[in-house]
């Protein structure tokens, strides 16, 4: 989540007036994450969460994004689905930009997960996956492995001079994954981006999934690779306690389970998760604007687990 687009408190009003919320009370920018702006409103009735989509989530992919909140919702999933306005509308447009009023869920995201936070977490994305079964919505990858040599190449040597050397190697990584990326394994609706701040908790219990807007139809055990590489790890990319990432997957596994197909290639898989991280953190490293309300994130991180993680094949 980001602010990149302000907000004036009497668009915001003009905007809730659309809706049986009750009248604005306040609103503040939410700073984390780098992809849409985000406010956390309170009304008279409640607190919700605005979001209004920027460049990088295309117009045209919001009724998938909303139809899938929709099917998981329905099937009891804690997930935040749109609030609809009184004629039945879900997408708005507000300040020149696509905007969605969502539910507010309870829960807050974990900085340093437990074990037990770890498992319930797995449990979660297998639950999610399993309820997908019967979506029929699908999406192309915008963020898939057919687009990372492209986004490399728009990084292109500027990458050196976030660390030397760091396009050949890279090049490199993306090479080598693409020679042995996986074919035949599961498909069907991701997450594709369920790091510690898109998951809610009280305790060790799961209250909320949220930031839908990477979902997309891909490989399913994929899907568990990002998650592992973002809770295995911490903020700098170093691993932290071992039982954390095997918790993980423990959680998942006594859910859904993995195929023998999943397992052998959960490796690639992983680095392929790295790679494309350290990607779009590169590229939003190079070109976020100065004055933009929103943290930049370490692409080197991404760069460490990688070098983990091809430390272990």
């Amino acid at each position: 989540m980001a602010v990149y687009t302000q907000v004036s408190a009497e668009a915001l009003s003009a905007f809730l007036a659309r809706y049986d919320v009750g009248e604005l009370v306040s609103a503040k920018g939410i700073a984390e994450g780098v992809e849409n702006s985000n406010y956390l409103v309170d009304t008279t009735q409640g607190r919700f969460i605005l979001t209004l989509y920027e460049k990088r989530v295309a117009a045209g992919d919001l009724p998938y994004f909303l139809d899938l909140l929709d099917h998981l919702a329905g099937k009891g999933l804690p997930v935040p689905p749109a609030i609809r306005d009184r004629a039945g509308v879900a997408i708005q447009e507000l300040a020149g930009r696509p905007a969605c009023l969502i539910r507010f869920l309870t829960g807050v995201s974990v900085t340093h997960p437990t074990p037990a936070q770890a498992r319930a977490a797995g449990a979660a994305l297998a639950r999610m996956h399993l309820a997908l079964e019967d979506f029929t919505g699908t999406r192309a990858n915008s963020m898939g492995i057919a687009e990372w040599r492209p986004l490399l190449a728009r990084c292109g040597a500027s990458l050196d001079g976030i660390a030397p050397g760091l396009f050949a190697r890279i090049d490199t990584a993306v090479a080598d994954i693409e020679a042995r990326w996986p074919t035949g394994l599961e498909t069907g609706a991701i997450h594709a981006d369920l790091f510690p701040d898109n998951v809610l908790m009280l305790g060790d219990t799961v209250t909320g999934l949220i930031d839908f807007y990477f979902a997309a139809t891909d490989i399913r055990a994929y899907d568990l690779a990002v998650m592992h590489s973002a809770w295995a790890f911490d903020g700098d990319g170093v691993p932290v306690d071992p039982a954390i990432g095997a918790a993980l997957l423990a959680g998942y596994k006594e859910v859904r389970g993995l195929t023998a197909g999943e397992d052998a290639a959960f490796p690639v898989l992983a680095r392929g998760a790295c790679v494309r991280f350290f990607l779009s953190r590169a590229w939003d490293w190079l070109n976020t604007p100065a004055d933009a309300l929103v943290t930049r994130k370490d692409p080197l991180a991404y760069l460490r687990r990688l070098e983990w993680y091809e430390a272990q094949a």
